[in-house]
C-alpha cells in the first residue's frame, strides 16, 4: 500500500521526532538547516597533535559528517596540558554547532584528578554528544619474562627482590593508570616508568631495559606477531578481535578490571537538543558507513557511538573510577 504524502509541517516534525530517539540518521538535518544551523564551516578541535590516535581517528569520521551535515568540517589541533588548552577552547565557545571537539579520555576523565586548576567541568561545561571509539590496550612482556599467563606473571614479580618495574607513555596516561590499577588490584610490586611517549616505552620493552607494558594494541600488534613481545592479557572487559586468543585481565582472576583508552565528541554546554542529536546522527551514519569503518578498525578502533545521554553517564564513573585510583596512587603529574 502506498500511503498518501504528508504535509511539510508533518514531515519536518516527524523526522525531527525520529532523529531525538536515534531512529534516523540522517533526516534531522534539513529541518535544522531550514532554520540556520549549520550556515558556515564547523570547527572540530583536536587537543592533541597530529598522528595521534585522537587525531587520526577525527580526520576518518570528519569528511564523512561533513557530507551528511552540508557544511565543511575544519579539524583543528590545538595542543598542550594532556588536551585541556584545546578541550578550554570549546568549553567557551558560543554553543550554536559550529564548534566541537574530539576529546579523550586523558582530556576529561584521568585529568579530573590530576590538574586541580582545570579551567573547566568536563561534567558542567561540556555538552556530550558520543562516546565515538574504544581504543583497547594489551599487556606485554618482553619475551624473555619466563611467563605466559598474567597468574603467572604476577607469581614472576612477587619473586624479584625490589618489584618489577613497568613502563608507560607517560605519567597520567591510560597505559600508567592501568599499570597502577593492576597493582592495587591484584597487590604486585610494580614500579612505574614513564616515558615521554609511547614508542619509546614500546621500544625499551623490546630492547628489554623494562620487562612490562600495557599499550594500545595497534602500537604493539605489529611486535607481538613479530615475536618481539609476548601479549599476557587484554585490558578491556572483553577480548578484542585482533588477538582473540589472548584472554581478559579479568577472566585471569583479577575483578572489576576494564581499562581503556577512548575518544568523545563534545561541544559546549547548552548545545541545543536538535543541534546535539543531528550531530550524534552524523557521527554513528560515519562510524557505521562500510568504508569508513574498517578505516578505524585498522587503526586497533572499536566504534562505538554511544549516544548523548549514555555518555554523560559513562563520563561520570570513569571519572569517579579514576578519581579513585589516582587517589589511592598518590599519582601526580609533573
Amino acid at each position: 500500500m502506498v500511503l498518501p504524502p504528508h504535509p511539510p509541517a508533518m514531515v519536518t516534525r516527524r523526522r525531527l521526532l525520529l532523529a531525538a530517539a536515534g531512529v534516523l540518521s540522517l533526516p534531522a538535518v534539513p529541518a535544522l538547516a531550514q532554520a540556520g544551523w549549520p550556515d558556515r564551516p564547523i570547527r572540530l578541535i583536536v587537543p592533541y597533535g597530529a598522528g595521534t590516535s585522537t587525531d587520526i581517528m577525527t580526520r576518518v569520521v570528519a569528511p564523512h559528517m561533513s557530507a551528511t551535515l552540508g557544511e565543511p568540517i575544519v579539524v583543528e589541533n590545538r595542543v598542550g596540558a594532556s588536551g585541556a588548552v584545546g578541550s578550554e577552547v570549546v568549553a567557551k565557545s558560543a554553543p550554536d554547532g559550529h564548534t566541537l571537539l574530539m576529546g579523550a579520555v586523558a582530556s576529561h576523565s584521568v585529568i579530573v584528578s590530576l590538574m586541580p586548576n582545570l579551567p573547566y567541568d568536563p561534567m558542567r561545561d561540556f555538552t556530550h554528544i558520543a562516546l565515538v571509539t574504544n581504543a583497547p590496550n594489551l599487556l606485554v612482556v618482553h619475551p624473555q619474562v619466563p611467563a605466559r599467563t598474567l597468574p603467572e606473571f604476577m607469581a614472576w614479580v612477587r619473586q624479584q627482590r625490589g618489584g618489577v618495574p613497568y613502563a608507560s607513555a607517560g605519567n597520567g596516561t591510560s597505559s600508567h593508570l592501568a599499570g597502577e590499577l593492576l597493582k592495587l588490584r591484584t597487590g604486585t610490586p610494580l614500579e612505574h616508568v614513564p616515558y615521554r611517549s609511547g614508542a619509546q616505552a614500546v621500544t625499551d620493552v623490546i630492547a628489554g631495559q623494562v620487562p612490562m607494558l600495557v599499550y594500545q594494541v595497534t602500537a604493539v600488534l605489529q611486535f607481538v606477531r613479530e615475536g618481539k613481545l609476548r601479549a599476557l592479557a587484554t585490558t578491556s572487559n572483553q577480548r578484542l578481535p585482533w588477538t582473540p586468543d589472548v584472554p581478559t585481565v579479568e577472566e585471569q582472576g583479577v575483578p572489576e578490571f576494564d581499562v581503556a583508552a577512548w575518544h568523545g565528541l563534545f561541544g559546549p554546554a547548552n548545545l541545543p537538543p536538535q543541534i546535539t542529536n543531528a550531530v550524534y546522527n552524523a557521527l554513528r551514519a560515519a562510524l557505521n558507513d562500510p568504508q569508513t569503518r574498517p578505516r578505524l578498525t585498522e587503526q586497533g578502533l572499536v566504534p562505538v557511538a554511544m549516544p548523548p545521554a549514555e555518555f554523560r553517564s559513562f563520563l561520570a564513573s570513569d571519572i569517579a573510577k579514576w578519581r579513585e585510583v589516582v587517589r589511592v596512587a598518590d599519582i601526580r603529574v609533573d
